[in-house]
């Protein structure tokens, strides 16, 4: 059975990120109706993605992924002066690498922008932007790197309310830029970059009460040699890339797009924006309650609440995931045209975004099963597995990439974002069906019998989801007043899920079969 504590912690999670997700939401709706999906926007998306993706792969993603296993290791098996001594050795080195890396980051600023947007170049006011904004950012990736150490003791020790909430001061402190600093700056969109580096500080600020209660908040002291860092060094090194494959596809897509038509960038980030929603609300949820829970079974030798583990999150996963996919394609355009279609963001944006939306939300269930296939690796202190499935999944979206764009313009559609987007989704099927391979293999985790009758029911459910939401649309009003479009998107979302969460009890589904 999943212990009560399990659940909790990630409705807690899921709470969190859902107040994080919704508050991002509506701070992609400002940002869009203050600076559009032009030149400006794109140059922003691009340069704050750069830290972004560094934090992801130096921070919460390898660092988080390698780090909670010693942790917990340390905590299951040894004295609290012994965490402590950990704490602070791990501390003082993470602080020492990316306090160098930031600094290196801002001085090779336009050669970073270059590498990661050389099609801007050929703009030179738009290359120069970039580099000023990503110069302006980088501090982003030092503070987000803190916030992701004290969240990961946090989480190791059983607490994920304020590393969950800490989001939501990005979120906050971008909306507050765009509306209340704009006008104060000579070139408005900087204004995200002061916003961007004030909402680190804030986020590592606010986890300091909790350690200082918990006698978690040691001073730095930097030591390379101790053996738990040593141990999380060999572990992380590998995890750098397992871990960040979605963040180097994205990356990779950038370049591509920075290649494109102004706004493509723009576009492919607002739909993925979207996408975010179900994976923060279920997969980043249960993935980061999942790994302190799998680590502790590993401590202590239990198989079978590890595999029950395992096997409860994948069903959570399936019964959100799949039609949290299946809504987002059939509702893109109502979605996209409700949400963001104001301002400077116009008919013609919608339009792309929503091309964009429904290529990715093929890879939604994808990604979320990839939040907990891989902690299935790293509570083994297996981080070598993941990076051979990384490779081909990177792989994957780099051949995808060529082959999409190559029809796209054999067709001669001016829609070549789109290819990115598939790739996209492709690759994160490779990753995730790799994954499962690799624990089905290795008798690690596997779908049990159990899993053909689950299955069925899902499809039925799912079916009937998208009859209602099918006869829906043909009620949905396109030209009505901005009300009226929520009203009808929200109608829409609430008889998709009761007809799914209806037709899913009548074949006989209990929450019940939730459990291992």
């Amino acid at each position: 059975m999943v212990p009560m504590a399990l659940w909790r912690s990630t409705v807690i999670v899921s709470a969190m990120t859902m107040l994080s997700r919704v508050l991002g939401l509506v701070r992609d709706i400002v940002l869009l109706n203050v600076f559009g999906a032009g030149k400006d926007f794109d140059t922003f998306v691009v340069a704050f993605r750069i830290p972004n993706f560094f934090r992801r792969l130096f921070a919460e993603g390898a660092f988080s992924q390698a780090f909670i296993p010693v942790l917990t290791e340390y905590k299951t098996s040894r004295t609290h002066a012994e965490v402590q001594i950990l704490i602070s050795r791990v501390f003082g080195c993470l602080a020492t690498v990316m306090s160098l890396l930031t600094l290196f980051a801002m001085i090779a600023a336009p050669v970073i922008i270059y590498v990661y947007a050389p099609g801007f170049h050929d703009d030179p006011a738009k290359f120069a932007l970039a580099s000023d904004m990503f110069r302006l950012t980088i501090p982003y990736l030092l503070f987000m790197s803190l916030t992701a150490f004290a969240s990961s003791i946090l989480n190791s020790y059983g607490s994920f309310t304020t590393p969950a909430f800490a989001p939501v001061l990005l979120n906050a402190a971008m909306i507050a830029g765009a509306l209340w600093l704009t006008p104060y700056m000579d070139t408005p969109i900087m204004a995200l970059g002061w916003s961007v580096v004030a909402a680190g500080f804030f986020q590592l600020a606010i986890q300091i009460p909790e350690l200082w209660r918990k006698k978690l908040l040691i001073p730095p002291k930097i030591d390379f040699k101790h053996e738990g860092v040593d141990r999380i060094m060999k572990l992380m090194l590998p995890a750098l890339f397992g871990v960040s494959v979605t963040q180097i596809n994205l990356l990779l897509n950038t370049i591509w797009a920075s290649y494109m038509q102004d706004g493509s960038v723009s576009w492919l980030y607002s739909a993925e924006r979207m996408t975010e929603l179900p994976l923060g609300l279920i997969g980043v949820a249960i993935g980061t309650v999942i790994l302190p829970s799998l680590s502790e079974r590993i401590a202590e030798q239990d198989q079978s609440k590890f595999r029950g583990m395992m096997d409860w999150a994948a069903k959570v996963i399936i019964l959100v995931g799949v039609p949290a996919s299946i809504a987002l394609f059939m509702l893109s355009t109502p979605i996209i045209h409700t949400l963001f279609e104001r301002g400077a963001f116009t008919a013609e944006d919608t339009y792309m975004t929503a091309l964009a939306l429904q290529c990715m939300s093929a890879g939604v269930i994808s990604f979320m099963l990839i939040k907990v296939f891989a902690p299935g690796f790293y509570a083994r202190q297996d981080t070598k597995t993941p990076v051979r499935v990384g490779l081909m999944a990177v792989a994957a979206n780099a051949i995808l990439n060529v082959v999409f764009i190559g029809l796209f313009k054999l067709i001669d559609w001016n829609a070549e974002h789109m290819a990115l987007a598939l790739a996209s989704s492709g690759s994160a099927l490779v990753n995730a069906g790799m994954l499962y391979f690799y624990l089905h293999k290795r008798d690690i985790f596997r779908f049990g019998a159990h899993w053909k009758k689950l299955l069925v029911q899902f499809a039925i459910a799912n079916a009937a989801m998208v009859a209602a939401l099918w006869y829906g649309l043909t009620l949905y009003s396109g030209d009505a007043s901005q009300w009226t479009r929520i009203v009808e998107l929200l109608g829409l979302c609430i008889v998709g899920a009761v007809a799914y969460g209806v037709v899913l009890i009548a074949t006989g589904f209990r929450p019940r079969h939730l459990k291992p």
